[in-house]
């Protein structure tokens, strides 16, 4: 499990992240989710180690998280900006890896140079970017981490070497309960692979939940009566709502049930109720006050 509480940053009068506090499950999939500038990759470059909190708490398995190498031997960590040593081939990369990480697969990592179709001869410094993303990974998964920390992992990758990427990751997760915290703008694809998932914004964390509860509570909802009344929608967690001719388009956050018999109960003539996508969701948390992003909503 990594745990981070309370933790806050700054650099000069800058304050990247404030009394923030995240909980990964072991044997997880957490999507870590923002916009850019709202310290995605300050929180995971703690995480992993890197930096030191001005205050606050980072665990792995109750581990102190930095400077610390029995954490660092059992992570790896594929970041948004590579580095690889220059003169380096991908064949000098892995013995270097080999060297470092005791549960090396030299099994897995044939099968994968065989899967990804690179040449383990060629300089690093000469693959294109997607390359060497595909690179890392492989030399990250070849290692066999018990926690796997990735920042934009699919960025610049086509759509049949992102299917791969997430299929080894999935199947470390169910296999041997690896646990993974992942940062990605690409929301349709968390959606379909993160157990979790938590929403940054300037720093804060301002939501953090399962995701299959998160889509449940809340709902994009059409709705329209024979006699409009003020109280129409008491009792309801109404987070946004306006009106287009005789229909009330809202965004309501509560149970579906609750929903459905206290807006039922009024005999409308028009019903239609909707989860919100996890982009939905993360565009509505982040701008929902902004009429442009509302009509995107609608």
């Amino acid at each position: 499990m990594i745990e981070v509480n309370g933790l806050n940053k700054s650099f000069d009068s800058f304050q990247a992240l404030s009394n923030l506090s995240i909980h990964v499950k072991k044997g997880s999939i957490y999507g870590l989710v923002g916009t850019n500038g709202s310290g995605k990759t300050t929180l995971i470059k703690h995480v992993t180690g890197v930096l030191r909190p001005d205050s606050g708490t980072i665990t792995v398995d109750g581990q102190p998280a930095y400077d610390n190498e029995a954490v660092k031997v059992r992570m790896g960590y594929v970041p948004d900006d590579l580095y690889f040593f220059g003169a380096y081939t991908l064949k000098d990369a892995a013995a270097f890896y080999r060297s470092l990480f005791p549960l090396w697969n030299e099994e897995r990592y044939l099968e994968m140079i065989r899967l990804f179709d690179l040449d383990v001869k060629r300089k690093l410094s000469r693959f294109s970017k997607g390359m060497q993303k595909q690179a890392a990974f492989i030399l990250t998964m070849s290692a066999m981490p018990d926690y796997l920390i990735l920042d934009e992992p699919i960025d610049g990758l086509d759509p049949i070497i992102r299917k791969l990427v997430w299929k080894y990751v999935v199947d470390d997760v169910a296999e041997r309960e690896m646990t993974v915290l992942v940062s990605s703008h690409n929301l349709r694809e968390m959606e379909g692979i993160c157990d979790s998932i938590g929403i940054l914004n300037h720093g804060h964390l301002i939501i953090e939940r399962d995701l299959d509860e998160l889509k449940s509570d809340i709902h994009k909802v059409q709705v329209a009566f024979r006699e409009r009344k003020e109280d129409r929608y008491a009792g309801l967690n109404v987070l946004h709502m306006e009106s287009r001719g005789a229909v009330d388009l809202l965004i309501i956050r509560d149970k579906k049930e609750t929903v459905e018999e206290l807006i039922n109960k009024q005999e409308p003539v028009l019903f239609d109720l909707l989860p919100l996508s996890l982009e939905e969701i993360f565009i509505y948390e982040l701008g929902g006050g902004n009429s442009e992003i509302e009509s995107i909503l609608f």
